[in-house]
């Protein structure tokens, strides 16, 4: 059944082979790695999490899943353990989705950009040219700019600082979201709501923290469950760069 099983029954099998209890986001890896799925969409980590957590509320002491603390999963044993209480989704607050530290190099300027990104390797790639938030700019070691995107999407004011008088002076970009992904690799502009104070002030925060990373700060902010994103080459570099490479070769250049 390898390659076909249902995310619940990928689940089990992971856990079904660990000792201890699992992140969600390990539970997903493994079963990539294990090659239990053939199709794991956009968002394989938040899949498997709400795949779990609806099962704990929905079946009760009749579901094999385990909640030990946030975001973590054992399966039942047999013994006896006190019931859990039903697992909402997590709360990601205002940011739902971010990128640290993309290389500038990885993305086509020339035309529309596109920002790819994916969450583990096996997962659909997501374009963010169409994100809203904030992002930072970065040369080899500092922050040396900070912007917003509102009236415009995110790859379009990236692209203008590659033209702008910022031209030369960045290497590197993080951005942070407001639109989560949906499973299928789209932004999901629904999802946006109003926040309180509270919300908004602790979100401050963790932005200020993963951003600037200060030494004295051991951990994230409180409350940032944001969903980070690893960075994609372009495909069409790829092309680009293959094409270049025989092109070279044909002339006896290499």
């Amino acid at each position: 059944m390898s390659g076909n099983m249902s995310w619940r029954e990928a689940a089990i099998a992971v856990l079904k082979t660990s000792a201890e209890a699992m992140h969600y986001t390990e539970i997903a890896e493994a079963v990539a790695e294990r090659g239990l799925r053939t199709d794991y969409g956009a968002t394989p980590a938040q899949t498997v999490n709400a795949t779990i957590s609806m099962s704990i509320k929905t079946d009760g002491d009749a579901s094999p899943f385990l909640r030990t603390e946030a975001g973590r999963y054992r399966l039942r044993d047999g013994a006896a353990h006190p019931v859990e209480e039903p697992t909402e989704p997590v709360e990601t607050g205002l940011i739902h989705a971010f990128g640290m530290f993309w290389g500038r190099e990885n993305v086509a300027w020339e035309r529309k950009p596109r920002l790819l990104g994916r969450q583990s390797r096996s997962s659909t790639a997501v374009d963010f040219y169409g994100q809203e938030g904030v992002y930072l700019l970065h040369d080899r070691r500092d922050v040396v700019y900070v912007g917003r995107t509102t009236d415009q999407p995110m790859g379009l004011r990236l692209q203008q600082h590659v033209r702008d008088r910022l031209g030369s002076r960045w290497e590197r970009f993080s951005w942070f979201g407001v639109y989560p992904v949906t499973d299928d690799g789209d932004l999901d502009r629904s999802k946006v709501g109003t926040y309180d104070l509270s919300m908004l002030i602790v979100t401050m925060e963790a932005l200020l923290i993963e951003g600037l990373e200060p030494p004295q700060n051991r951990k994230r902010g409180d409350g940032f469950n944001a969903v980070e994103f690893l960075q994609v080459e372009d495909p069409d570099l790829q092309r680009a760069q293959a094409i270049r490479l025989v092109t070279d070769a044909l002339k006896g250049r290499i």
